[in-house]
């Protein structure tokens, strides 16, 4: 049992008898409903298991909820129950997108939707339901063939022109969980309205007869190879340095797709950039919802690189890339100036990323004054001097590509994008996709490695004459966990102390300006003057910039019970030799600005 997990029964035993037995009562209720309806038997015999079970932990963690549908889709733990992922909480969210479809395009003469799904267990299964439930209720349904990458999905989504999708994927959250993504028409995360009105929809669907499991073959189409290789030619597209990579082709490569959905496409999409040279780390392009190599298969976990790191030194290696299971989220691994391999965090990936398309379409004569870049407002504000020095509008969004979309969508055929991205690990240098992509940003970084080295950098070197440049910065995020119902109320009342007693300094440096996008103000703290800050919507999240141009910024977790610091502080560097004073100068300021903060 997690921690997390044993934390929900401690909270439901720190109750009273009378509300242990209630909350019983409801479960047991609840189950019973399972096993007097249309569910099928292993269901009904796994609920049984749990009710006859003299331990009624796992029967409580099943049942205490309905697993709920969020603007982000499901996720949860496999299993029966109705706070699990199975084929009915599937079944309800697919059944409630339907209605919502049909309800929206009822002018259309036929609705369609694609279906992918990544390596995860049951990941098949549950993309399988769907379809037929899609297609039961008159939708046509593009059904790929087996595991793709969430950003195909987003591509397959424009290029069918379809009027919504979903990904049957839980990210590299661990094993035990999946989930489900829900895509609009232009292939991006749902927001509002359609987000809330989707939630709606499904919620609604209280009864499994409500859910129409009967498929009809005909409106499901298998498609699989002639999408990848469409999704491949569009990549190729974005080649900035045809030069640098035919020069560095040769290029020693290792790539790791952790087990999940990028083991074929990844290094398809490098040799068709031309790199010729690309390393595997067999034992985990070994398809698997198990993750049999690694605890977490996440390539923010450093453990997670481990296994390639290792390959990269057995065959001399010049670049270690790996993307999570559903290959939206892409980390690297870099040898520093003493050769040794180190890990490359997401905001220092996604200065790389902007530094080079900005440096490289100036060079092309590409910049005309109506491009920009994007950005989430907890990634390194680096990224926004790059883009202002160059003459590039730089957007700030709140967390999550859905909002990075967003603004794609209202600039489109007004302004050209160059990338965006975000500090956990998540680019997109393209508009034919509208979700993170760790596909193309694989092909893009070894395309910057190449062309560095034909200017005769690494790409570590590369990333310290960006701090030369533009300045020296580093991010550190801290978690502060707060369980149950008395750890959520602390982390409100966290929020609400800062917000009616701010800090007056940071680490030694006077607050200059705060923005609140609770209430959308951005107060001058030296001359109290407010302005509005021109937001979508608003969002539980302070920030605190300072005169030294330290950057704080707080927020509690959508989906754990946890409040985040995100805290980035600036120094100076001279020279490439200035870089580990400039580092050790960071760690400290980052360590003073934590003593204030007080966590």
């Amino acid at each position: 049992m997690t921690g997390d997990r044993r934390q929900i029964i401690l909270i439901i035993y720190n109750f009273s008898d009378m509300e242990n037995n209630a909350l019983l009562n409801e479960v047991l209720a609840k189950a019973q409903i399972w096993l007097d309806g249309n569910y099928d038997t292993e269901t009904k015999e796994a609920v049984r298991r749990m009710i006859d079970a003299e331990d009624k932990t796992e029967l409580i963690e099943s049942f205490y909820r309905d697993l709920e549908f969020g603007t982000g889709g499901l996720r949860g733990i496999m299993g029966a129950g109705t706070n699990r992922m199975n084929i009915y909480t599937v079944g309800a969210a697919t059944q409630g997108l339907s209605n919502y479809l049909k309800a929206q395009f009822d002018n259309l003469p036929q609705i369609s939707v694609v279906i992918g799904h990544d390596c995860r267990n049951n990941s098949r299964k549950f993309a399988e339901i769907s379809a037929d439930i899609f297609s039961a209720n008159g939708i046509k349904v593009y059904l790929f063939e087996d595991l793709r990458p969430t950003p195909e999905i987003s591509f397959a989504i424009r290029h069918f022109g379809c009027q919504s999708g979903i990904i049957l994927t839980a990210s590299h959250n661990p094993k035990e969980y999946n989930g489900y993504k829900a895509y609009w028409n232009d292939g991006a995360q749902m927001i509002a309205p359609h987000d809330e009105n989707v939630i709606s929809e499904v919620t609604k669907i209280t009864n499994v007869n409500d859910i129409k499991f009967n498929g009809n073959p005909d409106l499901i189409e298998i498609i699989g190879e002639e999408v990848d290789k469409l999704f491949i030619e569009k990549i190729k597209t974005l080649i900035l340095s045809p030069g640098s990579i035919k020069r560095n082709n040769d290029m020693k490569i290792v790539f790791t797709p952790i087990h999940g959905t990028a083991v074929k496409l990844v290094p398809w999409a490098l040799k068709e950039y031309g790199f010729t040279n690309i390393i595997h780390v067999p034992e985990q392009d070994v398809v698997s919802g198990n993750f049999p190599t690694v605890y977490s298969p996440n390539p923010e976990e450093p453990a997670a690189l481990d296994m390639a790191i290792k390959r990269a030194i057995e065959t001399d290696a010049e670049l270690v890339m790996a993307t999570d299971p559903d290959s939206d989220r892409m980390g690297i691994a870099i040898k520093d100036d003493k050769n040794q391999w180190i890990l490359v965090n997401g905001n220092q990936t996604a200065l790389l990323f902007v530094y080079y398309l900005i440096r490289r379409w100036k060079e092309l004569g590409r910049l005309k004054g109506k491009e920009y870049v994007v950005k989430t407002i907890v990634t390194t504000e680096i990224i926004k001097e790059i883009a202002e020095r160059n003459g590039v509008v730089c957007f700030d969004c709140y967390t999550g590509f859905k909002w990075i979309a967003g603004v794609i969508r209202e600039n489109e055929d007004k302004m050209d994008y160059i990338g965006g991205g975000e500090e956990s690990y998540g680019f997109l240098p393209e508009t034919f996709v509208r979700d993170k992509d760790g596909v193309s940003s694989c092909t893009l970084m070894a395309e910057i490695a190449a062309w560095a080295k034909d200017n005769g950098k690494t790409l570590y070197q590369l990333l310290q004459d960006i701090y030369l440049e533009y300045g020296y910065g580093k991010e550190k995020g801290i978690s502060v966990v707060r369980k149950g119902k008395s750890g959520a109320e602390e982390i409100q009342q966290i929020m609400s102390d800062f917000r009616s007693n701010p800090p007056k300094e940071l680490a030694g440096s006077a607050i200059k300006i705060i923005k609140d996008y609770k209430t959308l103000k951005q107060t001058n703290v030296a001359t109290g003057k407010v302005i509005d800050l021109d937001m979508p919507a608003t969002s539980n999240v302070l920030q605190y910039f300072t005169e030294d141009g330290t950057k704080i910024s707080v927020r509690p977790s959508g989906t754990e019970p946890k409040i985040k610091f995100y805290i980035e502080v600036r120094g100076d560097m001279q020279s490439r030799a200035d870089y580990d004073a400039a580092d050790a100068a960071a760690n400290k300021k980052i360590e003073a600005a934590r003593a204030s903060l007080g966590v």
